[in-house]
C-alpha cells in the first residue's frame, strides 16, 4: 500500500471519531437532554422550551413559552479545588538539585573528612539525579500541564451549561482553591486563574449588594426576565469553604479578608422578589393599610450566604465566631413570621449539616489540633448536631411541638452545599408524635428517595426540611453541576421548586477528545505533505519502505546479538 493511500484512508477512520466526540464534547448538554426543570415536571417539555432558546431568531419563543420558565433558575457548581505551585515537585525542591550538590561536592565547596567520603557523597548525588531530578522534572511538567487541561476541563463544564441552559443566578458552593496552607501570592494565582480561566466571565456579587440581615432591606433584583437583570446570570455567588479559609480552627482574621478579597463576602444576605402582575393575585398581598388580615407577602426568594467554617467549637478567632452567629440571629431576628406566605429562604454553605454515618459518603467525624497547636477544630466532615438545629429551628423555625407557631412547620426552604464531593441529597424531619415530650425527640435524617418512598414532605407532624449536598464538579467526579429551578404557585401562594443534575464525565475524556483532535491535525498535515511531494513526482514510497527497512534491519540485527550473545554464555556454561 502507497503512503498516500495509508494516511488516506487513516484519515477514513479518524476524522468521522475525532468529529464524533468533539460535536458530542461541546453539545454535551443537548445530548443528555439536560435542562432546568419547569413546573409541568416533563424533562423533555423543559428540554423543548431550553431548545427554543437557541434559535437563530429568537422570535420563535412565545409569551406563553417565557411564562413556562423557572423565574428562578440557579447554577450550581461544587468544589472546583483549583490546585497550584504547591503541588509541583521542582516548584519547592528547585530544578536538579542532586546534580547541583554533587557540584558543590565535586568543587570542594562542601567538607568531608576524606576523599573516600566527598567521592561516595558525589557518587550518591549522581545515582539520585537519575532516580530522583529527572523523575521530578518529568512529575513537574505532567503537573503543570495537567493543572492547564484542569483549569479547561472545568471552564469547559461551566461555559457549556451556562449558555445552555441559561441560568438567572449561578453558585460555587465553597473550596474554589486547593488549600487554605497557601501564602498571599500563590492564593492570588489562583484567584487569577478561577476568574480569568475557569470561570471567565463570571464576576464577584458587589459588595454593596452583599448585605448583612436588614429590617429595611434593599431588593437585590427582580425575577422578572428583564435585561437589568441578566447581570445576576454572570455574577457567582462564591460560598467559602475549608480550602479556601480554613476550619475553625485555622481560621484567621487574614485569610477570610484575603478570600473575600478575591471572591466577594463570606456571609450576606440577598432577596429576589417576584412582581406580582395579575390583579386578583396583587388585591390579596399583606398590605399595613388596607388588607391586614392577609398572610400572602411579595412572593420572594431570600438567598442566605452563611460561612459555616467557624460554627463549631474550638474556633482559632472567637471573634470571627461571634460575626458568624450575630449573622445567624441576624437572619433570624429579620425573617418574616413563620405564618406568613410567600417567602422561601434558600441557604447556601458549605459544610453539610448534622447526619448519622450510612446517610451519605461521608460519616460524621472530627479531628482536633494538639494542645501545642492551639487546640482549635482541625478538620469536620459535618456540622453538629446542635449547629444543625441553628439552621432547622433557628432560620427556618421549625419545631418539635405541635402547639408551635405554624403548627411547628417553619419557613419553606432548602439548603444546598459541597465538602463531601461524593454528593448527597438528604431530608431532615422531626416526628412530632415521638415521645411524650418535645424535648425527647430528635431530629432524624433520611435520602430524598427514602424520604418520598415514606411520605414524609408535607405529611402531617412531621416538618422537614430537604439538603442537597453538590456533587462535586472536579474530574474525579465526573465533571458534575446541578440545576435548581423555583416557580411561585399562586392558588397555594408558595414557592415550588425542583431539581436535576448534567454531568460531563471525567477529565480523561476531555483529554482524549483533544488528544485525538491534535492526532488528526498532524495526520492531516502529513498528508497534506506527502500528497504535495507525489505531486512534485518524489518518490515517497521508495523513501518510506527504505526507512522502515532500515529500522528493521536495526532492530533486527540487535535482537540477534542478544541472542548469539546468550548462545555463547550458554556454551560456556556447558564446557
Amino acid at each position: 500500500m502507497s503512503v498516500v493511500a495509508f494516511l488516506r484512508h487513516g484519515l477514513r477512520l479518524l476524522v468521522p471519531l475525532a468529529v464524533a466526540i468533539t460535536v458530542y464534547l461541546y453539545i454535551y448538554p443537548i445530548a443528555q437532554g439536560c435542562a432546568f426543570p419547569i413546573e409541568s415536571g416533563s424533562s423533555q417539555d423543559a428540554f423543548d422550551l431550553t431548545k427554543k432558546l437557541h434559535w437563530l431568531s429568537t422570535s420563535s419563543i412565545t409569551e406563553q413559552d417565557r411564562a413556562k420558565l423557572a423565574p428562578f433558575r440557579l447554577l450550581t457548581f461544587g468544589d472546583p479545588q483549583l490546585e497550584g505551585d504547591t503541588s509541583i515537585p521542582t516548584n519547592y525542591l528547585g530544578t536538579f538539585p542532586h546534580l547541583k550538590q554533587a557540584f558543590r561536592h565535586a568543587t570542594f565547596q562542601t567538607r568531608h573528612s576524606s576523599l573516600r567520603e566527598r567521592t561516595r557523597k558525589v557518587t550518591h548525588e549522581l545515582v539520585d539525579v537519575v532516580f530522583e531530578d529527572i523523575y521530578y522534572l518529568l512529575e513537574s511538567c505532567r503537573k503543570r500541564l495537567d493543572h492547564l487541561g484542569n483549569d479547561f476541563y472545568l471552564a469547559h463544564i461551566y461555559r457549556t451549561l451556562h449558555w445552555w441552559s441559561r441560568p438567572t443566578h449561578v453558585t460555587v458552593l465553597g473550596d474554589l482553591v486547593g488549600s487554605q496552607w497557601i501564602d498571599d501570592a500563590e492564593f492570588e494565582k489562583r484567584s487569577n486563574r478561577f476568574w480569568n480561566r475557569t470561570f471567565k466571565g463570571g464576576v464577584r456579587v458587589p459588595d454593596e449588594l452583599a448585605q448583612k440581615p436588614l429590617e429595611g432591606y434593599t431588593v437585590a433584583g427582580y425575577l422578572d426576565g428583564s435585561k437589568e437583570e441578566e447581570i445576576w446570570a454572570k455574577r457567582l455567588l462564591n460560598v467559602a469553604g475549608n480550602h479556601d479559609i480554613g476550619y475553625a480552627g485555622d481560621l484567621t482574621e487574614a485569610r477570610l479578608e484575603r478570600f473575600e478579597k478575591a471572591f466577594g463576602k463570606a456571609s450576606y444576605d440577598l432577596h429576589f422578589q417576584l412582581p406580582v402582575t395579575d390583579p386578583d393575585h396583587k388585591a390579596t398581598v399583606f398590605d399595613p393599610s388596607t388588607n391586614t388580615d392577609s398572610s400572602h407577602q411579595i412572593p420572594e426568594i431570600r438567598v442566605v450566604v452563611i460561612n459555616d467554617m467557624n460554627l463549631d467549637t474550638p474556633a482559632n478567632s472567637s471573634a470571627l465566631q461571634d460575626e458568624t452567629y450575630d449573622f445567624i440571629n441576624g437572619v433570624i431576628s429579620t425573617s418574616s413570621d413563620v405564618e406568613s406566605k410567600g417567602t422561601f429562604t434558600l441557604i447556601l454553605t458549605h459544610i453539610p449539616m448534622y447526619k448519622p454515618a450510612g446517610v451519605c459518603v461521608d460519616p460524621p467525624f472530627f479531628d482536633f489540633h494538639s494542645k501545642q497547636e492551639g487546640g482549635g477544630l482541625k478538620e469536620q466532615n459535618q456540622l453538629s448536631k446542635d449547629a444543625s438545629k441553628g439552621f432547622l429551628e433557628g432560620i427556618w423555625g421549625m419545631a418539635a411541638r405541635k402547639g408551635a407557631p405554624n403548627k411547628g412547620y417553619g419557613r419553606p426552604g432548602l439548603m444546598l452545599n459541597g465538602h463531601d464531593h461524593a454528593g448527597c441529597d438528604t431530608y431532615h424531619f422531626i416526628n412530632q408524635t415521638n415521645g411524650t415530650s418535645a424535648s425527647a425527640r430528635q431530629w432524624e435524617v433520611v435520602r430524598w428517595r427514602e424520604a418520598q418512598d415514606m411520605q414524609l414532605p408535607g405529611k402531617e407532624f412531621f416538618p422537614g426540611r430537604r439538603e442537597i449536598t453538590v456533587r462535586s464538579m472536579m474530574g474525579d467526579f465526573g465533571g458534575n453541576a446541578g440545576l435548581l429551578s423555583m416557580w411561585f404557585d399562586f392558588e397555594a401562594w408558595e414557592w415550588q421548586y425542583e431539581w436535576t443534575q448534567c454531568p460531563l464525565g471525567t477529565q480523561h475524556f476531555w483529554w482524549f477528545v483533544h488528544i485525538v483532535d491534535f492526532i488528526v491535525l498532524i495526520w492531516i498535515g502529513v498528508y497534506g505533505v506527502v500528497k504535495v511531494l507525489v505531486g512534485n513526482g518524489v518518490d515517497v514510497d521508495a523513501a518510506f519502505y527504505r526507512g522502515v527497512k532500515c529500522a528493521w534491519n536495526r532492530i533486527w540485527s540487535k535482537k540477534a546479538r542478544a541472542e548469539e550473545k546468550e548462545m555463547n554464555g550458554k556454551t560456556t556454561v556447558r564446557k
